[in-house]
């Protein structure tokens, strides 16, 4: 893998290529199958994730059991990146959801490369303000949106990154099991099942397995505010 995958992380595009070269020189390549951990909540925080190609999500596991899907990465996001500002345990479990190809950098490298290359720094803060934001965002959907609002907006969001245009809609490759995706906008499988249904029964998307095909984006939009 070349520079060009680093690039592909929306906070590295704007470093310069000197800073793009120290970055991927530090990096090492990581491949991960399918249902195969990165690393587990309450392990230390020791290193970075950036994913070139592929699948990974972060779930959250209750003190009772139950389980929370709490984010769906793909290419060009970043994984773990919360260890560089406050080294310590995992606060999530990241698992493979499909095939995957990552580069990962650890602590101390990034820490040198701090030192030499400060504009790095910066990018690295708006990373965190984006994490905030989309937090932000995701608790005000469970206070304000109704279920099926919420499944709405999760395929919307699905299909802008992993989408792929198809005859008569885009289709979305999630990978996820109905429970998962039922985690993934905090509701029960059952009423996740009733959204979807019914989105279908009225001809705004259709299912395909691990995979749905979006039919009518713009009633989706709506349904989604």
């Amino acid at each position: 893998m070349n520079e060009d995958v680093v690039r592909t992380a929306p906070i590295f595009a704007d470093l310069d290529d000197d800073t793009v070269a120290a970055l991927r020189a530090a990096m090492d390549e990581v491949t991960v199958r399918r249902g195969e951990v990165l690393f587990r909540e309450g392990e230390p925080g020791d290193r970075l994730f950036v994913i070139a190609s592929g699948k990974v999500k972060l779930g959250h596991t209750a003190p009772d059991g139950r389980e929370n899907l709490l984010a769906i990465l793909g290419p060009g996001e970043i994984v773990g990146e919360l260890s560089l500002y406050d080294p310590g345990a995992r606060t999530a479990t990241a698992t493979a959801l499909a095939p995957s190809n990552l580069l990962e950098l650890d602590n101390p490298d990034l820490v040198a490369l701090l030192e030499d290359h400060p504009s790095l720094a910066r990018q690295l803060l708006r990373s965190l303000a984006q994490r905030l934001r989309r937090t932000n965002n995701a608790l005000a959907d469970l206070v304000f949106s109704d279920v099926p609002g919420r499944v709405a907006k999760a395929l919307l969001d699905l299909s802008h990154r992993f989408g792929r245009p198809v005859p008569g809609g885009i289709r979305v490759p999630h990978d996820l099991t109905q429970e998962e995706l039922a985690q993934l906008v905090g509701a029960s499988r059952e009423t996740v099942n009733k959204s979807l249904a019914e989105f279908s029964a009225r001809g705004w998307i259709q299912l395909d397995g691990r995979a749905v095909v979006l039919l009518d984006v713009p009633r989706l939009e709506r349904r989604a505010r």
